[in-house]
């Protein structure tokens, strides 16, 4: 499943540290088994409930959050040189897991997908930073994931949180 979960989200081969690269990867693949869905099922699956009839898929919404945060960290370093230090694999790992607690929040019904019972009790955030932080990422990115959704506005948010929240709300109320 491994190998088809890379091929299906090539940006995971952009993350340069190779340990957070398969620990990324392992956040994933338990998702997926705890959801009990397929890579596949990515494919189908809407980016969002509020917009399931739409033919953007999560994996879509997915590989379009990730561009849009590495045109940014590179528009950064080319324009900034350093004075916005973005920590790249950071980024990508958050931007590439913002989204994986909706494999817990989701269930399909009747060929409709609906919020599961956990997710009517946790939002997607939530399930996700769990589920990162339970696979040890570093909380750097398990921030990131707990805190790209408009409701989490308050509080810190790193320079890549800021960066996901904004790709994530671009590639969103673009296509609402």
């Amino acid at each position: 499943m491994r190998a088809k979960l890379v091929h299906m989200i090539p940006e995971l081969s952009l993350i340069g540290d190779a340990s957070l690269r398969q620990q990324t990867e392992d956040v994933w693949l338990e998702a997926l088994r705890r959801g009990g869905w397929t890579v596949e099922d990515l494919t189908r699956m809407p980016y969002s409930l509020s917009a399931a009839s739409t033919s953007v898929s999560m994996l879509d919404h997915l590989r379009g959050v990730v561009g849009v945060c590495v045109a940014v960290a590179d528009v950064f370093a080319e324009i900034y040189n350093g004075k916005i230090p973005i920590n790249r694999d950071v980024l990508l790992a958050g931007a590439l897991l913002h989204d994986v607690g909706k494999l817990l929040e989701y269930r399909e019904e009747n060929g409709r997908f609906v919020r599961s019972r956990l997710g009517q009790l946790l939002q997607h955030p939530v399930s996700g930073a769990v589920i990162c932080a339970e696979l040890g990422l570093p909380d750097e990115v398990t921030h990131m994931v707990a805190v790209h959704t408009a409701p989490s506005e308050a509080g810190l948010r790193t320079p890549e949180a800021v960066i996901l929240h904004h790709a994530d709300f671009t590639n969103l109320e673009t296509l609402h």
